[in-house]
């Protein structure tokens, strides 16, 4: 059977998009080694992660994620902006939609504006914590690893957030691995390094956990870095964090939205 596909990307964190709101296009026990196999960018597709969209009993749409490593991802930002223009493009939303995934219901709303996609998620309320392991005290979780003060925060995954003076400077193959995989995250974490750029603006680089590579943006992330810049005092309710890939907005109010573009890069078949 052939397989369609989409790829599309948000900031440069790409996907595959396989469409199964209809029926199953990859049987669930392979879905992780499908992964691994068409995200490798010599010998497959290449992506950062492989979207599959299906039928909710809850929400509009349902949104999983298998990643190169062959684990299935809880939630993910850009992916859902990507997964969010795929649906809306092709007319199982409108502007507003609700999107079920493994961290819970996402609201978004999306349109075009000068031919350009953005998308706001709101994102699940970011938790001081390391995994599922709550703060404690202060309401804020950090530790020492590698002569660097790391905090953890968890939006909809968890992430370790680092900040540095130059991003520009931080050795990600060697440092992130040490943090995503330190014991004190007993689930792994994204690794974010942070540059406060001042007036309101966080510069960051991504080490993504189930990647196992830096990444060229991570909505996660992006959230998680606002969050704890702004407990910090570091950052106000709106935030601009600048990726490799380009800027997304982070704004703090009733819930946290996370705004930014999604684009199509190509439609395909994989042949068999």
């Amino acid at each position: 059977m052939d397989i369609a596909f989409i790829k599309l990307q948000g900031n440069g964190n790409d996907f595959i998009l396989i469409d199964e709101r209809a029926q199953e296009v990859i049987p669930e026990d392979m879905k992780g080694g499908f992964a691994a196999l068409y995200c490798d960018r010599r010998f497959g597709i290449g992506a950062d992660g492989v979207l599959f969209l299906q039928a909710s009993e809850v929400a509009d749409v349902r949104m999983r994620l298998f990643q190169p490593d062959e684990s299935e991802a809880e939630m993910c930002g850009n992916g859902i902006r990507c997964l969010a223009k795929y649906a809306y493009d092709a007319g199982y939303v409108k502007e507003s939609c609700s999107v079920e995934t493994g961290a819970g219901l996402v609201p978004v709303t999306m349109g075009y504006a000068d031919d350009e996609f953005t998308a706001a998620i709101t994102m699940p309320e970011p938790k001081f914590e390391r995994s599922a392991v709550p703060a404690t005290g202060n309401g804020e979780y950090k530790e020492e690893i590698r002569n660097l003060t790391v905090y953890a925060a968890n939006t909809g995954v968890p992430h370790a957030v680092v900040f540095v003076k130059e991003i520009g400077a931080v050795d990600i193959a060697t440092v992130g691995p040490a943090i995503r995989n330190h014991s004190t995250f007993a689930l792994g974490a994204n690794v974010n390094f942070v540059e406060d750029a001042g007036n309101g603006t966080l510069r960051i680089r991504t080490f993504e956990r189930g990647v196992e590579d830096e990444t060229f943006s991570c909505g996660t992330g992006a959230t998680a870095s606002a969050a704890v810049a702004r407990h910090l005092g570091k950052a106000g309710d709106t935030v601009r964090v600048e990726t490799k890939g380009g800027p997304l907005v982070i704004r703090f109010g009733e819930g946290v939205t996370m705004e930014g573009p999604a684009e199509t890069v190509f439609a395909g078949v994989i042949l068999f």
